[in-house]
């Protein structure tokens, strides 16, 4: 693919058009989508941008920074990777290679312990919530827009993560309530929490080889690989949660397909009690599993 050919001379609406043709002949599902951040990106330009400049012919620089990212999605990088950011629950996110892409998977998540929170109390009142393996800071940072007085920490094993997710929570104006520990899940934590949150990794071991590129070749594997049955995560946070948490307090965790049952008996092992069913995604799986400390 020749950067200086394949745009070249295009309009901005035209760009698009081709690349949305193009992405869709690779067997990419989200072609239109995709066409349009990517040309945006290489523009800069959001869609208003994109709109107002539809006629605008691409300069030969543009042609050939759009053609460069072009030629990435088709080999398989995902669109945010590309870009270098992604939106969660309505969050501008910055990612890094040593961070997941969160997903709308997740979402399912926030949903879970905000609801769980509700039922106990309005959301103004003081809590302190812990996020273990926070990667990009995206579950504790949704909560904490939606907590007005809670504070957070976020705990992952790789500085560069807790980088990333330190400059997501500066840049969302959220830095004064957020604090970031270097540990191995709650390993340096002293406890004293109403909520902890994780989205560890789950998939088994034997499994990483089957998925898609997107996420086998660009996440990082300790962000994905759960051991041989995608369950060594939640035998250290469920019994670390059970220490951690105030009576009363909730954990809160993501899951893969066909393993809430498994993880809700690791919280029951760790005296945890189950305060609601597992909440399902938009898919149907059961995605978020919840376990409660006893009140005194």
């Amino acid at each position: 693919m020749s950067a200086g050919d394949i745009f070249a001379g295009q309009s901005v609406e035209n760009a698009r058009r081709s690349l949305t043709n193009l992405l869709r002949t690779q067997g990419i599902d989200s072609a239109e989508l995709d066409a349009r951040l990517l040309t945006g990106a290489a523009l800069g330009l959001d869609l208003t941008g994109l709109i107002s400049a539809a006629k605008r012919i691409l300069t030969s620089n543009e042609a050939a920074q759009l053609a460069r990212f072009v030629q990435r999605r088709i080999d398989g990088e995902p669109v945010a990777r590309i870009l270098g950011m992604k939106e969660f629950w309505g969050l501008p996110l910055q990612l890094s290679p040593d961070t997941l892409v969160p997903r709308p998977d997740t979402e399912t998540l926030v949903e879970a312990a905000l609801e769980l929170l509700d039922a106990t109390g309005p959301r103004d009142r003081p809590l302190v919530i812990a996020d273990l393996g926070t990667g990009s800071g995206a579950i504790l940072l949704a909560l904490l827009s939606e907590l007005s007085n809670a504070t957070g920490i976020a705990t992952d094993i790789n500085l560069d993560a807790l980088r990333t997710a330190r400059s997501n929570a500066a840049q969302l104006g959220l830095i004064e309530r957020a604090h970031f520990v270097v540990c191995d899940y709650a390993s340096a934590l002293v406890g004293g929490f109403d909520l902890i949150v994780s989205n560890p990794p789950y998939i088994p071991s034997a499994d990483i080889a089957d998925l898609d590129i997107e996420v086998r070749d660009h996440d990082p594997l300790r962000a994905l690989d759960g051991g041989t049955d995608g369950l060594d995560a939640y035998r250290i946070i469920a019994p670390e949660a059970a220490q951690l948490l105030v009576p009363g307090g909730l954990l809160v965790v993501e899951v893969g397909h066909d393993q809430s049952d498994d993880v809700a008996g690791l919280m029951a092992a760790s005296g945890l009690t189950l305060p609601a069913p597992p909440k399902a995604d938009l898919g149907g799986i059961r995605r978020a599993v919840s376990g409660q400390k006893k009140p005194r």
